[in-house]
């Protein structure tokens, strides 16, 4: 990962671990399942978020550097990787 991206990943990621804990005490304390309900989707869109951030930083240095390098295997390698890693995220 980018040394520029790393950080804000990180931190965007404790952000997520500090709302699943309060769920986490949303839940204990019976809170209104609407209100754990709309926490939860919270979290997921801050997880695609990160996913996305972490995808974009993928195909800027790794699938980059490969498909314009010289080396065809690691050109074929990458793309291989890339569709796999797309196919399992359209499940």
């Amino acid at each position: 990962m980018q040394t520029l991206t790393k950080p804000k990943v990180i931190n965007r990621l404790n952000r997520i671990e500090g709302q699943v804990r309060g769920i986490a005490r949303m839940v204990e304390d019976d809170r209104y399942c609407v209100d754990v309900l709309t926490q939860l989707q919270a979290v997921r869109a801050a997880l695609l978020r990160v996913e996305s951030e972490v995808l974009k930083d993928h195909l800027d240095h790794c699938v980059m550097g490969a498909l314009t390098g010289d080396d065809p295997a690691e050109r074929k390698a990458k793309a291989n990787e890339l569709i796999e890693l797309l196919g399992r995220a359209s499940r």
